[in-house]
């Protein structure tokens, strides 16, 4: 064997050298397998060459090695520590060179053959994915070498293998020459990571095939031809199919669909091997400038999914990705980009059965040549060429047979150049039943749709208009927001504006959601760590955690806000008139998978409930329903309104019956306002002043109790604790807000006391709320009155001087002794803001202060209700006049600003509430564009009213 000592090939261009040919991955076979997966013997060097091969060798000792999970990161199992950075490189940039620090892993794995192992034929041995490059060993002989880590690496290793004391050793380097086409934005995480498998290989075996299965939209019928490597037969039970491969045969099928995701079970059978196959049968075009599928346009609502686990990074199993998938299919998502690489290959099989449209991009990125404009970008490098094409043929090769995967992207954010083009023009003589994206191509040149990111609603429907520029070509295609909606932290704002636009127009045809998941790292200390966590010297902090799940895949509120904003069944409703326009928008299933109910409520409670016919509406379709006879009044008036539901008839692959799909609500009479007759009067004592129930100091006028519930603090409230949206991305130009607030010393707000005046039948307390080194500020005046029973305060708020920024809130704060339960009537169950807030149900609501909170892994802003009429908490209701935001937390909101992880807030022995009469809109600057003008909440006059009331 050989005993090097260097590493050369660890910055060579090249993609390796022994592998096999890429080829179809397949799940199963009738064909013998054995996983390598489990513990393997490690030992961690600081470079990529301080050991020699000898460990490779068959009897080599490791027993004081250490040991790692495989598939897994060495990295998450205590041996050095994960990195993350945006785009730029954690190394220099000096292609295709790489530190000579350069952590890498020798792993050592002994296995026997299984007794009943067959001893014809050959065997391969696959990896389906390794961070970032390695080199193979079988029983002391070297193999072969392999970057591309998100791909799979097949070997033959039939000659070598033994009955039993088979060793297997496999050298894996943290950077490499693949690294420099490898900067996605997330962890570096260096290991094996995917499943390691020795596959038998017997005489007349499958090798690659090809499933051509379209699907013809006049006729009804599919298409079946199986091109295979090897001779052999097709059959399709249920379709009456028995063909020879490279035969086609054309028969009535039921096609397939994100919607509707019909599969045929059929078998290849090759003299030596028989393989299950799971066929769909759709066709995809590009026709009329429009994305079709089975001749209908299509409207993607998605997101794009990177794999991870809070434990176990990369190395996700089949419950993990299942779990994904079940929950976008729940959320009413239909479609996952799968950025920045191929995912395991399970996941397509998911995507397969319970119907998901797919992106499938190639692992390529090249984002860290932007700080040099570009200069030497192995795109555009005929040196790197031929590892940009194995990148391309390994992601087509083995995902050619999935009917889910409508599109092949080229990469993600690597610029341009020929060595795209090389790979668009390969793909499309590979395989032309699918369509090409890559965003960075501007101009369009290589790609069959146009793919933005974070376009600004305005650009958007000047797109949707054919109003925007560039190349004609570029103009006839169709229009989709490959990433858009940044979810980071509390957010995305805006979504259902961006639904609502591409509902508009035919041109745009949905977009992604960035992202799936929160990237946190499970953390003893921490709870959840992020960028700099782990003593990262370059690092892009919190930015990795910008999911629509939290780390732990709880839903976010984002997510909430997104499965209402693309439900697929639209209500638009007359509550008074009884009537609700019922309209379909799949663009393929009818509603006969739906049943319909109604319900209505008085003053958010439910009193009457019950079906409604609606009919099986065909894609598109719309119909006006007729709603019951409303109940007889209430005899005290009060508001009342309409809920119509729809939900799941039938329990179904994805979700159980009465899973609730989509809902609207109506509302049939209006609210009334609280009304406090000034009955009571102020009356002046030493130190207080008592008005009705409450009482005051006398000299500042402050409350301090409402009967026997102690109230302290309260004033008006402007600040909020920035959420990673108000603070926006650092290399925005648009205004961002959350450091300017900053600036403006709106965290820091002065209460200057004018005037506390007792006469007649108010108290009133006049004051000026300003920054300290600012002239302008906010007139407020304090009205309080009474009834003897209830208080009633009016605040009144007049801005002086120049305000040149909206505010983040406006509306009053107060502590309250401790108290655990919160009740109210208004939008839940969970947070929203003025554009988060399609999810907001009306109804009447219960928690915990604990629960109200929501626990974005860096803590900000978080846990409004919105169009709150009252709450009870504490010991009070509280009513608005009009309807209010609330909030209440266990701690202030300095301390939260100032928090870091969630591990940072330790609850106090008061609950902090906030009542607001305007909160500032969300937006999703933290990547994307800031809250569109109607959601800033501008420096303006305002009044409004809130009534205390102590609960009996």
């Amino acid at each position: 064997m050989s005993f090097r000592t260097t590493a050369d090939y660890v910055e060579d261009v090249s993609p390796g050298s022994g592998a096999l040919p890429p080829r179809a991955r397949y799940a199963a076979s009738d064909a013998k397998s054995l996983s390598l997966n489990g513990s393997w013997r490690f030992r961690l060097s600081a470079t990529a060459d301080a050991e020699d091969d000898t460990f490779a060798e068959p009897g080599h000792d490791t027993g004081d090695w250490a040991e790692v999970t495989v598939p897994g990161h060495w990295v998450l199992q205590g041996h050095g520590a994960p990195i993350y950075t945006n785009h730029l490189y954690p190394f220099p940039v000096d292609p295709p060179r790489v530190p000579t620090e350069n952590p890498t892993g020798d792993h050592v794995r002994v296995f026997d053959l299984p007794a009943d192992w067959p001893a014809d034929g050959g065997a391969v041995l696959r990896f389906d994915g390794v961070e970032s490059c390695a080199r193979v060993w079988l029983n002391g002989t070297d193999i072969g070498e392999f970057k591309g880590s998100r791909l799979p690496h097949e070997f033959a290793v039939g000659h070598l293998l033994r009955p039993a004391g088979n060793v297997l050793a496999v050298r894996v380097h943290q950077w490499s020459a693949g690294s420099y086409l490898e900067d996605q934005d997330q962890w570096w995480l260096p290991g094996i990571f995917r499943d390691v498998t020795l596959l038998h290989r017997p005489p007349g075996c499958v090798l690659d095939f090809f499933v051509h299965a379209s699907y013809d939209h006049v006729s009804g019928e599919g298409t079946l031809r199986v091109d295979s490597d090897t001779d052999g037969r097709v059959t399709v039970p249920e379709l009456s199919l028995d063909l020879a491969t490279g035969e086609s045969a054309t028969v009535p099928v039921e096609p397939w669909t994100a919607e509707t995701p019909r599969l045929y079970d059929g078998v290849l059978a090759t003299e030596g091997e028989r393989v299950p196959l799971r066929i769909g049968f759709r066709t995809v075009e590009l026709s009329d400038g429009l994305v079709k599928v089975n001749g209908k346009a299509v409207l993607f609502k998605g997101v794009n999914r990177h794999e991870w686990h809070p434990e176990r990074g990369r190395a996700l199993d089949v419950e993990t990705m299942r779990e994904d998938v079940l929950l976008m299919k729940r959320h009413n998502i239909n479609a996952v980009r799968t950025s920045h690489y191929p995912p395991h290959p399970a996941f397509l099989d998911l995507c397969d059965e319970l119907g998901l449209w797919v992106i499938d991009e190639c692992d390529l990125e090249t984002h860290g040549f932007t700080e040099q404009a570009w200069r030497d970008n192995p795109v555009d490098d005929d040196r790197w060429t031929p590892a940009l094409l194995d990148r391309a043929a390994r992601m087509v090769e083995r995902d050619k047979n999935h009917p889910s995967v409508v599109m092949w992207s080229l990469g993600n954010e690597a610029g341009t150049g020929r060595g795209l083009t090389a790979m668009a023009e390969w793909i499309r003589g590979r395989d032309s039943s699918r369509l090409i994206h890559y965003e960075g191509d501007i101009d369009c040149r290589d790609t069959d749709v146009y793919s933005r990111m974070y376009a600004a609603h305005a650009e958007v429907e000047r797109i949707g208009r054919g109003l925007d520029g560039g190349t004609h070509k570029r103009r006839e295609l169709p229009f989709i927001q490959c990433e858009y909606a940044h979810a980071m932290g509390n957010g995305p704002g805006g979504l259902a504006d961006y639904q609502r636009l591409f509902e508009a127009y035919d041109r745009l045809q949905g977009g992604f959601v960035w992202e799936w998941i929160d990237h946190g790292i499970r953390h003893p200390d921490l709870g959840y760590a992020y960028g700099g966590d782990f003593g990262e010297e370059l690092h892009d902090g919190n930015f990795v955690c910008d999911g629509l799940l939290f780390p732990d895949r709880t839903p976010s509120p984002g997510l909430a806000e997104y499965k209402k904003v693309i439900e697929p069944v639209g209500f638009d409703g007359d509550g008074p008139a009884g009537t609700v326009r019922i309209t379909n928008k799949q663009d393929f299933a009818d509603l006969s998978a739906l049943a319909f109910e109604w319900s209505y409520q008085v003053e958010g409670e439910t009193t009457e409930s019950g079906s409604l016919a609606v009919p099986a509406l065909a894609p598109g379709a719309s119909a006006e329903v007729k709603l019951p006879e409303p109940p007889a009044p209430h005899p005290d008036g009060g508001e009342t309104q309409w809920t119509v539901r729809a939900l799941l008839a039938a329990d179904t692959a994805w979700a159980p019956r009465g899973h609730v799909v989509a809902w609207g609500q109506f509302p049939v009479t209006a609210r009334q306002a609280p009304a406090v007759a000034a009955t009571a009067r102020p009356v002046r004592g030493a130190d207080r002043i008592t008005l009705g129930p409450a009482a005051f100091d006398a000299r500042t006028g402050a409350l301090l109790s409402v009967g026997a519930v102690e109230v302290r603090d309260l004033r008006l409230d402007v600040w909020r604790a920035p959420t990673d949206n108000d603070n926006g991305a650092s290399w925005q130009d648009d205004v961002r807000h959350g450091p300017l607030w900053r600036t403006l010393g709106l965290h820091r707000m002065r209460h200057r006391l004018d005037a506390v005046e007792a006469a007649g039948d108010a108290l009133t307390v006049r004051t000026r709320v300003a920054p300290a080194a600012w002239e302008f500020g906010l007139a407020t005046v304090y009205r309080w009155t009474s009834d003897g029973t209830r208080l009633r305060l009016t605040v009144s708020v007049a801005p002086e001087g120049d305000w040149t920024v909206p505010l983040p809130r406006l509306g009053v704060r107060f502590a309250l002794p401790a108290a655990d339960e919160v009740r109210w009537f208004g939008g839940g169950p969970g947070e929203a803001y003025p554009d988060i807030r399609a999810a907001s149900l009306t109804g009447r609501w219960r928690s915990t202060v604990d629960a109200l909170q929501t626990p974005y892994v860096r803590p900000q802003e978080n846990g409004a209700r919105a169009g709150v009429r009252w709450a009870e908490l504490g010991g009070l209701r509280v009513e608005g006049d009009p309807e209010f935001w609330l909030t209440a937390r266990r701690w202030t909101t300095e301390q939260l600003d100032a928090a870091r992880h969630l591990t940072d807030l330790t609850p106090g022995d008061a609950v902090w509430v906030n009542l607001d009469h305007g909160q500032h809109g969300i937006g999703s600057q933290s990547c994307g564009p800031g809250p569109l003008p109607r959601y800033v909440l501008r420096a303006e006059p305002a009044e409004f009213s809130f009534v205390f009331t102590e609960l009996g």
